[in-house]
């Protein structure tokens, strides 16, 4: 690296340094990675949402963990794939590579095969001729029997790539459809596997609730303990709410200290036992300073529960399920709200 290159990258580090300040966004590689990408310039669509944001109002971790998974984790999920493309393509032209020298050889070896026919019809074969023929087609078999058994492993090899490969790209695709700090799904899986669910319940007429999740006084934990205790908050509560959920049910984390459920399957009842289960299991976990074994208290959490109706989309499922979370929050949090439950006052939310 030239003087001038190592200088211009400094510059590039200075500067996501101090937007990380300014915008007081933790110091996280992944918030690093991004506000370098912007300071470089190499990425137009990012660096206009960031101006957005800094011109019109102030950013969050919560809007520069989108940002990254939006720009660079999709950007780098995309380029696994098509590496993996790549190395299927290459895969299959090794095949046909191995396919035409069979056919190659397959076709010498029957060309040989008609001359030899004609030749043992001739009827100045003796002894002598007849010996150097059969050697001829003894050496052309066993040349036809190497090439098959090539291509036989071949075959065999690219079978065990491409399965590999497949492995590969599934878990490519897994990856790109999970929160990277909780493991559960991430918003985009959980705008789709919502589409999904209210599709079949409108199709079917089956039961479908949404349960919506906010970590009560996060912000504090973060203040007070700082951003690595938050993040063993927020995967807690992941861990919590993901084992407690079954079959076609999906945990995602909905942004931020939210989280969210899509519960296929389930009526209204069964889905507020559900999240006063999980309430329950939150509650009764106490969180521990890992570097100290300081107790840091207990968490508790407000939950909102609506169900399908007829007519219903995720926009309209989501603002009952928020209604009813904004109320858990405003009767004194650690509480679940099913809709049934809501009052006039809980009419409008923050």
């Amino acid at each position: 690296m030239s003087e001038q290159e190592f200088r211009r990258a400094l510059g590039y580090a200075n500067s996501a340094l101090d937007l990380l300040k300014r915008a007081t966004i933790p110091p996280y590689p992944q918030f690093y990675e991004l506000l370098y990408t912007y300071a470089t310039g190499i990425n137009p669509a990012l660096n206009a949402r960031v101006n957005a944001i800094f011109r019109d109002g102030h950013p969050t971790a919560d809007i520069a963990e989108r940002l990254y998974n939006e720009f660079l984790r999709a950007q780098d999920a995309n380029e696994r794939i098509s590496g993996v493309s790549q190395r299927m393509s290459n895969r299959i032209v090794a095949i046909h590579d191995a396919i035409d020298t069979a056919m190659t050889t397959a076709s010498a070896y029957s060309a040989s095969l008609q001359v030899a026919s004609g030749d043992l019809g001739s009827d100045e074969l003796d002894a002598t001729r007849l010996r150097v023929l059969a050697d001829a087609l003894l050496a052309e078999t066993r040349r036809m029997q190497d090439a098959n058994h090539q291509l036989e492993m071949n075959l065999a090899a690219s079978r065990d790539d491409i399965e590999a490969l497949q492995r590969d790209l599934d878990d490519v695709r897994r990856e790109a459809l999970l929160d990277p700090l909780t493991k559960v799904y991430n918003r985009k899986a959980f705008d789709d596997g919502l589409l999904r669910a209210v599709s079949r319940a409108e199709e079917h007429g089956d039961h479908m609730c949404l349960m919506l999740i906010d970590i009560d006084h996060f912000k504090r934990f973060n203040d007070t303990w700082g951003h690595q205790t938050g993040d063993q908050v927020l995967r807690l509560v992941a861990m919590t709410l993901k084992s407690n959920i079954k079959g076609r049910d999906i945990a995602a984390r909905y942004g931020g200290e939210e989280f969210a459920a899509v519960l296929p399957d389930t009526d209204l009842e069964g889905a507020v036992i559900l999240a006063d289960n999980i309430r329950k299991a939150i509650q009764a976990k106490e969180l521990l300073k890992r570097s100290t074994n300081e107790k840091l208290g207990r968490v508790t959490a407000s939950f909102g529960v609506a169900m399908y109706r007829a007519g219903d989309t995720p926009s309209t499922l989501i603002e009952r399920a928020d209604r009813c979370l904004y109320a858990a929050k405003h009767r004194g949090r650690n509480m679940v709200v099913g809709e049934t439950e809501l009052g006039d006052e809980d009419i409008v939310a923050a």
